[in-house]
């Protein structure tokens, strides 16, 4: 688990593809420091399991679910990649709880100057637009692996906006990204749960109404008569 503060940027050293999997290595000084096989590391938010280390290099495998779902299919030596270290109970949370599970991708589709910050409109591609009700304005979105505030939303063209101050576009890969380039997009955690307990209830209740009333003799219909 991680809290999109990306705590440096790094580079991508190698990249030697497989039939259905990515082996890939990555230079970053700070999150490599006491850093462990096995331990798991946010590349552009995906969470990767460190299998190698030598000294600031770490190598990770990329399965083919993630290749699908994130932008890691189209990564290539030299590209600057955004790192997180997995959090700590220690940890400072300044950002949101983030899973490292990329949902979808997401299209730069302009970028506007407003005073001091920069305006990066995304959209979702259209086979992923369900993602767009996990996606609310004032909530969180991890852009690349970074936590970023939704300042817009516009459900129907499955489009929305976050706005970032010139010191977060120095810190993230996505300041220098340019229109039509994509990013790696994970929604809030909560929202999904949340949707799965309304679906489980609405099919438990629906399936067993008929069990449960014979069951019990408490029902609304007692309990309104009863003055509740």
């Amino acid at each position: 688990m991680f809290t999109g503060l990306v705590e440096e940027t790094g580079k991508v050293i190698n990249l030697a593809k497989k039939n259905a999997s990515i082996e890939i290595t990555i230079r970053g000084k700070k999150v490599v420091e006491k850093a462990q096989i096995g331990d798991s590391i946010a590349v552009n938010g995906v969470c990767l399991t460190v299998t190698k280390l030598k000294g600031s290099d770490f190598t990770a495998d990329v399965m083919f679910e993630t290749i699908e779902r994130s932008g890691l299919k189209r990564a290539k030596a030299g590209d600057i990649v955004n790192l997180e270290k997995s959090l700590t109970l220690a940890t400072f949370l300044g950002g949101h709880l983030v899973m490292g599970d990329v949902d979808c991708e997401a299209k730069i589709l302009s970028i506007t100057d407003k005073g001091i910050a920069k305006v990066y409109e995304f959209q979702l591609d259209e086979n992923h637009r369900n993602n767009m009700k996990y996606i609310v304005e004032k909530g969180r979105v991890t852009i690349d692996g970074a936590s970023l505030t939704v300042i817009d939303v516009n459900d129907e063209d499955g489009i929305f906006s976050v706005s970032l101050i010139p010191h977060t576009i120095e810190n993230i890969t996505v300041g220098m990204k340019k229109t039509g380039d994509f990013v790696n997009i994970e929604t809030d955690l909560f929202g999904k749960y949340v949707e799965k307990i309304l679906k489980f209830d609405n099919f438990y209740n629906s399936e067993n109404k008929e069990k449960n009333q014979k069951k019990s003799k408490l029902t609304m219909e007692f309990l309104q008569k009863n003055g509740f």
